[in-house]
């Protein structure tokens, strides 16, 4: 994790994981980091897609860091998000907020000091999380809605 921001190719049980890194380091609350690496983990054991972590630390009073992945269908998105906010419960960071569950095309889940994201493919592109924090290096196949637009 050495660059700011950029994609970074990971084997892990014989599976190459694509996570988009930005400045992870950089989250500043201490009891952010190690929250943000469980949901990370969490993430990679679902076989979340496209991972992408944002820090927000400074710059917004609504959390530290975003993390948003992507899920293969609605069933797969509404599993992450259910093993997500369970395993948090059970390390002890209390109970989450959940919101879309029974859509299961964009899950939110709200640990407090981070906040994750679990779309589907499509919804993803077409939201554009990351070009809404004006995020440089969006993962392969999302577009760049918002900061294609400030191009122009």
């Amino acid at each position: 994790m050495g660059s700011r921001h950029g994609l970074l190719r990971e084997t892990a049980g014989g599976r190459t994981l694509n996570r988009t890194h930005i400045k992870t380091e950089a989250v500043k609350t201490p009891s952010a980091q190690p929250l943000l690496e469980r949901i990370l983990k969490s993430l990679d054991e679902d076989k979340a897609e496209e991972i992408a972590t944002i820090d927000l630390a400074g710059r917004s009073s609504l959390c530290d860091a975003i993390v948003v992945a992507n899920g293969r269908s609605q069933r797969h998105v509404a599993a992450i998000a259910e093993h997500l906010a369970r395993r948090l419960k059970d390390a002890g960071y209390g109970t989450c907020h959940v919101e879309g569950l029974p859509q299961g095309d964009w899950v939110l889940v709200d640990a407090g000091d981070v906040i994750a994201h679990i779309f589907r493919p499509e919804v993803r592109a077409y939201y554009d999380i990351e070009g809404l924090w004006s995020v440089e290096g969006t993962p392969e196949g999302a577009t760049g809605g918002a900061s294609e637009a400030a191009a122009v």
